[in-house]
């Protein structure tokens, strides 16, 4: 996270083991300080409002929930008041949506992931959506930089007669900076159980010598943000034909299929920008056929 010739406040250059109380040999993200954090949130709800019944937080996540119209929770915000992940920084987020709770959870800004050292940073969500609940996670991307080393697990818990949409998307490299990802280390994991049976397990994992095979057209060929989205409820074979038309109305890549009782659905650009356009308009399109619950675009994207 730190360049070569990065000063920090008091002008001590930080590329010296010894500005970090580290003498005779190299500086490793176990030796600098490292972010733990956590945040729980527990909704319950009824037929009018959804209600917040636990909150936890761990610095740096912060929890946030925005008044929006009349309602007492439509979007839960989750804040990293670090300002980024390095590695070592390990980070867990836990939602429960309870009987008829209803809610959108967002980030309040793209995460970033910096230079590591030696050990990746470690991102846990896990989400659980009960009977009669309707769950919506849209966070923002993650911008992966340059030698970043991550290590991020999204777990999601259905049962019968819930409703979800579940969404993360990474960029690799800024493109209007013109930055490349050339080494480091990924490894993007989903396991999705339903009724307390695994259903789905998907994996994307590159390291340094793969990144130099990534823009072959069998892997990543000419994209560098790409999302994986899915959505679980009534009406499967219905709700795919629809998303499968929507993905022909859109400026990136898209494909929609179903495997088990989920839909999974990928998107991909060569640009952020791209693929936020190309997200906002099928979340603002499904949502419309999906009718009342938190599924359109959160309204934190747009601040």
């Amino acid at each position: 996270m730190f360049e070569a010739t990065h000063q920090g406040n008091s002008g001590e250059d930080l590329s010296d083991p010894g500005a970090f109380g580290v003498r005779g040999g190299n500086v490793r993200d176990v030796d600098l300080e490292r972010a733990n954090g956590a945040g729980r949130i527990v909704l319950t709800g009824s037929a009018n409002s959804t209600r917040i019944s636990e909150v936890y937080q761990k610095f740096p996540i912060g929890l946030m929930f925005p008044r929006i119209g009349d309602e007492m929770v439509t979007e839960a915000v989750i804040v990293n008041s670090s300002g980024g992940i390095a590695g070592g920084d390990r980070l867990e987020i836990e939602v429960v949506a309870l009987n008829n709770a209803s809610v959108a959870v967002t980030t309040q800004a793209a995460e970033k992931v910096y230079r590591a050292l030696d050990r990746p940073a470690r991102i846990g969500t896990k989400l659980k959506v009960c009977s009669r609940a309707k769950l919506a996670w849209l966070p923002q991307e993650t911008i992966v930089f340059n030698q970043a080393r991550i290590r991020r697990q999204t777990e999601i818990d259905l049962c019968s007669g819930a409703e979800v949409i579940a969404l993360e998307w990474m960029v690799l490299g800024r493109a209007a900076r013109g930055e490349e990802v050339v080494s480091g280390y990924i490894s993007d994991s989903w396991r999705i159980k339903k009724d307390g049976h695994l259903i789905w397990v998907d994996g994307f994992r590159v390291s340094d010598e793969v990144f130099a095979q990534l823009h072959r057209k069998a892997l990543l060929s000419n994209w560098k943000a790409v999302a994986t989205l899915i959505y679980f409820g009534p009406g499967l074979d219905t709700r795919l034909r629809i998303l499968r038309e929507i993905a022909t109305s859109l400026d990136c890549s898209c494909a929609a299929t179903i495997v088990g009782a989920i839909i999974i659905v990928r998107v991909a650009a060569a640009a952020s920008s791209d693929l936020r356009r190309g997200l906002r308009s099928l979340l603002e399109q499904f949502s419309r056929e999906l009718g009342p619950g938190p599924f359109g675009v959160p309204k934190m994207w747009s601040c």
